[in-house]
């Protein structure tokens, strides 16, 4: 499946590239996702955390950079997570680039995402509408890191830290579908 995602942040694109190219300080951006260890320069080990309902899930996840063009804003990670359960698994190659704009920094993001096991359950739209409403919430942390004064960035980073709970997002998402099939009529 593919996700396409883009938001515009406040600052210079040299600024926003130093942060796209700290892993480390963004993968706490990702609602319910904990840095676990960085192994090198190009790997490290995340957790993230879903409820589902009464569903917990855990998916342990190697991130990896797989290519840095700093001349062309592009950077390419993969990332590749499994259920601590053995519930499922997921894998996603995500592409972000940078481009100035307006005082600013329009920052693109496709991700191309595989689903296995109970999480490839739920229906594509409803993947792509949840996927949608975390990336709002990790633009507005990422915002946070590049223009807040640290302790609001301290807290931005600390209020996505909680287990993402997809009930509240998968209600949300549905609701968000029925209302659009009305305004097309």
């Amino acid at each position: 499946m593919r996700l396409e995602n883009s938001f515009d942040v406040p600052v210079p694109p040299e600024q926003a590239w130093e942060l796209l190219m700290d892993v480390p300080r963004i993968i706490p951006c990702m609602p319910g996702a904990k840095l676990e260890a960085t192994v090198d320069e190009t790997n490290w080990k995340a957790t993230m955390a879903v409820k589902l309902g009464p569903i917990s899930l855990s998916f342990k996840t190697d991130v990896k950079r797989e290519e840095a063009d700093e001349a062309g804003r592009r950077v390419k990670l993969s990332a590749k997570a499994r259920e601590a359960r053995g519930r499922g698994n997921a894998s996603a190659t995500i592409e972000s680039s940078l481009t100035p704009m307006d005082g600013g920094t329009r920052a693109d993001i496709v991700t191309d995402l595989q689903l296995a096991g109970a999480v490839a359950q739920y229906g594509r739209g409803l993947v792509q509408d949840v996927s949608s409403h975390l990336v709002t919430q990790f633009a507005e942390c990422v915002k946070a890191q590049l223009v807040a004064s640290p302790q609001e960035a301290a807290a931005a980073v600390e209020g996505q830290a909680k287990p993402v709970k997809g009930l509240r997002l998968g209600v949300g998402a549905m609701w968000r579908r029925f209302r659009g099939l009305f305004r097309r009529r």
